[in-house]
């Protein structure tokens, strides 16, 4: 913490040294940093705290709805055996119908994934930053 003492700082002239003034700033700087950072984190636990409530809310939405595809399933199934079919080819449909849909959502999934990329621009500008801080220009 920073002490609430005034010190002496300043020269026979009245003028700060230059020493004194590079250490004060830093003690500044390093103090803001550490109070940002306690900021951070006190900001963080408490959207870390609502989140952690939202996904198992979600979680638990996603097992009602797991649920209720199995029932709707075995409806399908009941009203095609209603239908005239049997059972067990009723069954047997619905099941090729997710199959077909599961296959489906994997291939365009599988689209999807061999399109992704990565960053060559920034990856380009990370490796621009120890030259523009030596002083080179690209």
């Amino acid at each position: 913490m920073v002490s609430n003492e005034v010190q002496d700082t300043q020269n026979p002239q009245g003028d700060p040294t230059i020493g004194r003034l590079v250490h004060d700033a830093s003690r500044d700087i390093s103090t803001l940093i550490q109070k940002e950072i306690q900021l951070a984190k006190s900001e963080l636990k408490v959207s870390v705290q609502a989140g952690g409530a939202g996904i198992g809310l979600f979680a638990g939405a996603a097992f009602i709805v797991v649920l209720a595809i199995i029932m709707l399933s075995v409806s399908i199934a009941y009203f095609i055996h209603w239908a005239g079919l049997g059972l067990q080819w009723a069954f047997l449909i619905v099941f090729v119908a997710y199959m077909g849909i599961a296959a489906l959502l994997g291939y365009l999934g599988l689209r999807k994934i061999k399109k992704v990329r990565a960053p060559e621009r920034a990856i380009e500008q990370g490796r621009e930053i120890p030259k523009a801080l030596k002083g080179q220009a690209s």
